[in-house]
């Protein structure tokens, strides 16, 4: 069994819970368990929608720079496959996710929450990328998915100068899509992610996947993609159920199976 991740499955919405204390330092061991979290999440039937949370205090506050420190270049050069391996895992979960952020999201922290759709932070949350401080760069996907997220200006201004982000600025920004009270972050992410349950599961991994795709190419190939997609869905039950609903009953009523 994992020893600091753990996901646990209520009513259809799986937590992908962080619980390192004292500070949720994502050493190798810990993003072996993430990844291994979102593999199962991904794989489950019983799972709709997932929720990643490091607990009321910490979201994460980045990679073990202690693990790190006395790393060369042929170490590095083989742990920075787990490094990104463990967000890319994160973000291939073919269902809504999305992060519930307390306290510090920082380093490799922040790069988790940006692997997932949507982020939910605590009013005293404090995100950022610092590790130019430390004199090297986000490895974890913090470069690209940040950019990607926020613009390539405001990216470069959080990675050059490595300052911490308030949850103000960070919902300004774009990085964080909603500021709740930290009492309120985990059960308003629960909320969310529920919404998902019994709902078209091949649909909602379909839309996620072309968004995805589409994102990494020019508009006509993206287009392509969604098309692709688009029609592929007609070879569902939910496809069938849906709009038979919709022409009995109107929108809203269809119930699904997620086939």
């Amino acid at each position: 069994m994992a020893e600091f991740v753990r996901l646990e499955v209520t009513d259809g919405v799986g937590t992908i819970r962080l619980d390192r204390p004292k500070m949720n330092a994502l050493d190798a061991q810990v993003q072996t368990e993430l990844l291994e979290a979102a593999r199962e999440a991904d794989r489950r039937d019983d799972v709709a929608a997932v929720v990643v949370w490091g607990g009321e205090r910490v979201f994460a506050a980045g990679a073990d720079v202690k693990e790190m420190a006395d790393m060369g270049y042929p170490e590095m050069f083989r742990h920075a496959h787990l490094l990104q391996e463990f967000t890319r895992a994160i973000a291939a979960i073919g269902k809504p996710t999305v992060s519930a952020i307390t306290g510090f999201a920082l380093g490799g922290g922040l790069e988790l929450a940006l692997a997932t759709d949507l982020r939910f932070c605590a009013d005293n949350a404090k995100l950022g990328q610092p590790e130019i401080l430390l004199g090297i760069i986000p490895g974890a996907g913090g470069t690209q998915r940040l950019a990607r997220l926020i613009g390539p200006a405001k990216a470069k201004d959080l990675i050059y100068t490595g300052r911490f982000v308030a949850a103000d600025e960070a919902l300004a920004l774009g990085l964080v899509d909603e500021v709740l009270p930290a009492d309120q972050v985990l059960d308003r992410a629960v909320q969310w992610a529920s919404q998902f349950v019994g709902g078209p599961a091949i649909a909602l991994r379909t839309a996620k996947d072309v968004i995805d795709k589409g994102l990494e190419v020019d508009l006509q190939t993206g287009l392509e993609i969604e098309r692709a997609g688009f029609t592929g869905l007609f070879a569902t039950q939910d496809q069938t159920d849906g709009m038979a609903s919709f022409v009995a009953h109107g929108p809203g009523k269809a119930t699904f199976t997620g086939s």
